[in-house]
């Protein structure tokens, strides 16, 4: 029987800012990735990063039949937009990396395949998209751009609000008049909008140069220790680039991108805790591209009306999606858990329950609290026993 403690405050050390900033890192981060496996107790785990957060027809199939060849029938969508892969066998590497190659879903440079962390607005039109594929180019196409970790984070958003809300390291906010903003801990710079994929790869060298310099290891610029200057206006100088400090900036926050037909032509939906089959992947298909989300969903853009994007909605409702804005299970995540990860204390997915209240709720084994929400403040249930959790309320915008 499930079973929840009384509600408590927040535990500093799980989440308090100060924490994170005296942390001193003595090793490189160990984030999975399409290339680098990792040994969970299901067997082993590949994490591919979907930097634009848009697949093609062929990538779809190409993950959904790994999924099912390799892999234990399900792919997972993390708070990234990135997509796992789990249960793989052993010696599945090599064939994996192969089938991921041929797809274009992974980098010409092996080095880069576990830094191409971006998350873009999912309702972006060309121009925004178009500075997610040059970012992602610059990024590439660097030698030093390997030495970031795993965990640091671009996000690129359209102006909504709806990506810059998720803690990223570097944020490009695409302005009214066609500049960008771009966001480094506190400080922010307009830069005209042609300069904006340059501007946020000097931001991260600017980044790189700071955690040098404080010799702390940091992976994020969260991390870095207080009073440890980013010095942005340099780099972006010297990558020739005019920026303008910005001092009356107000923090832009949007709404994630909610279940249902959006506009004329547009499909959202959301996967139950993070996860689907890949029968249920398949289902995306046809589609002109599949945009995945940070919150743990798809967007179908391009349908000819209303009609059909409705005919497409009851479909993805009939295999399994959340299709609807008054699904319980909107705001609701979970961590692994029991059986894969061998930290969880309990059954973390068979546990998990609709949201109850106006907050997100997060379940998790294990006070690590893995793929936790950023940005907003949420419900957490963290496991303390089989079936036993404590409940807290948790937050920050940091």
């Amino acid at each position: 029987m499930l079973a929840a403690m009384p509600p408590s405050s927040p535990n500093p050390q799980d989440r308090g800012e100060a924490h994170i900033r005296d942390r001193v890192r003595d090793r490189g981060d160990a984030c999975p990735g399409a290339l680098r496996l990792h040994r969970a107790d299901d067997g082993a785990l590949a994490r591919l990063r979907v930097p634009t957060g848009v697949l093609t027809s062929r990538q779809v199939d190409v993950l959904a039949d790994a999924a099912d060849r390799l892999g234990d029938g399900h792919l997972s969508l993390t708070s990234r937009g990135n997509i796992e892969l789990r249960g793989l066998g052993e010696g599945c590497g090599l064939g994996l990396a192969d089938a991921l190659r041929d797809a274009g879903l992974l980098p010409a440079s092996e080095r880069h395949e576990r830094v191409r962390n971006m998350v873009v607005s999912p309702l972006a039109g060309a121009d925004v998209m178009a500075w997610a594929v040059e970012l992602d180019e610059l990024v590439c196409g660097e030698d030093w751009t390997a030495e970031l970790s795993g965990r640091f984070l671009f996000a690129v958003d359209d102006g909504r609000g709806d990506v810059a809300a998720l803690a990223a390291d570097v944020t490009l906010l695409a302005a009214p008049d066609g500049a960008a903003l771009l966001r480094v801990a506190d400080r922010t710079y307009r830069v005209a909008g042609a300069d904006a994929p340059r501007a946020a790869l000097a931001a991260a060298e600017a980044f790189l140069a700071a955690a040098r310099e404080a010799g702390t290891g940091a992976w994020r610029v969260r991390e870095l220790p207080a009073g440890q200057d980013v010095d942005v206006t340099r780099h972006l100088g010297r990558a020739g680039i005019t920026a303008e400090p910005v001092s009356d900036f107000v923090r832009v926050t949007g709404a994630p991108v909610a279940p249902g037909v959006l506009g004329d032509g547009t499909v959202s939906v959301l996967a139950r805790l993070g996860r689907v089959t890949s029968a249920q992947f398949r289902a995306l298909l046809p589609a002109r591209e599949v945009r995945v989300t940070p919150w743990r969903g798809f967007v179908l853009p391009g349908f000819a009306g209303r009609a059909a994007a409705e005919e497409r909605l009851r479909a993805l409702e009939e295999a399994g999606f959340i299709t609807r804005t008054d699904s319980p299970w909107i705001g609701v995540s979970a961590c692994t858990g029991r059986p894969g990860c061998g930290k969880s204390l309990s059954d973390v997915r068979a546990d998990a329950r609709p949201r109850e209240g106006a907050l997100p709720v997060h379940w998790s084994g294990c006070a690590r609290r893995c793929g936790h929400p950023q940005g907003v403040t949420w419900t957490d249930m963290v496991a303390t026993g089989e079936g036993a959790y404590q409940m807290t309320v948790q937050g920050s915008t940091k």
